[in-house]
This record gives C-alpha cells, structure tokens and sequence, in this order.
C-alpha cells in the first residue's frame, strides 16, 4: 500500500432511515459484530429524543453530531529536542469519526439504565451544546487556539 490509497467501501442506507450517516454510527457503535443489538439500541435512543424533545429524532441527532464535531485537532511534533503541540485542519472523514466516537464515549460513560438510555441523553446534550462531547470538542478547540503560535511547523 505504499503508492495506491485503499479503495473506499461503499455503505449501504440503513433499513429505517435510509440514511448512510446512521450506518456509519451503527458501525462505530457495534461490538463483537452484533450489528442487530446496535441497530435496535439507536433506533430506541431516536425514540427516546423524539419523545423528549417533541421534534425529527434524526435531524436532532445530525444536528447534536454537527455540534460536537471538531475543526482542528493538536498532533504532537518534536522539532529540535522539544515536543510542539500543532495545530491542523481535520479532513472532513476524520472529523465525522471523531465526532461519532466521541458521542459514544461519552455515552457509555453517562449514569442511566440501558445503552440506548445513555445515547439519548448524551444526544440531547449534545443538541443543547452541552454533556461530554461537546465540552471536548471545546477542549480541543481552546488547545489549538493557544498553541496557534507553533501552526508554522506544520507537518
């Protein structure tokens, strides 16, 4: 793989939505290949917001994933001894990861009941710009902006 980029797979629209953005979360949300258990948990926690928030379960969901998705990220270079923290733009693939992966962390650290519970919660948090994810996304936002100074040695 030294020259050519691996070719990208091609997700297929999940069965209720048909959105392939909720793919993508139901992968990331998946463990040990039970993509059924994780299916029915999102589907529940859509439900849950809908039911809450009396608005669109996905949109909201979209929208609280647009709200924590970050725009720079710090990569650590050493550049004459000293390590430099360095602020860079994220490609848009990345930043989508980040922000899903994030939401779940954040969620399967929250203290309710069930699985679909927990991702609830931490959508309607992140919705309201607040919760775990979108507090490290500001973290991550506030470290890029105090090493700025260091963005000439990028990579």
């Amino acid at each position: 793989m030294r020259k050519s980029k691996p070719k990208k797979r091609i997700l297929l629209p999940d069965p209720k939505f048909k959105d392939i953005l909720v793919t993508k979360f139901v992968n990331n949300l998946m463990r040990n290949g039970k993509k059924n258990v994780s299916y029915k948990i999102f589907y529940d926690a859509i439900e849950s917001v809908e039911e809450k928030i009396k608005e669109n379960g996905l949109e909201v969901f979209k929208k609280a994933l647009d709200n924590i998705t970050p725009q720079v990220e710090v990569k650590s270079r050493r550049i004459g001894g000293a390590t430099f923290q360095i602020p860079t733009e994220i490609r848009p693939d990345r930043k989508q990861a980040i922000a899903m992966k994030n939401l779940i962390l954040f969620s399967k650290k929250r203290n309710e009941k069930s699985m679909a519970n927990k991702l609830a919660g931490e959508i309607m948090s992140a919705y309201k710009e607040e919760g775990g994810a979108f507090k490290k996304k500001e973290d991550t936002h506030k470290m890029a902006e105090a090493n700025k100074a260091f963005s000439h040695f990028r990579f």
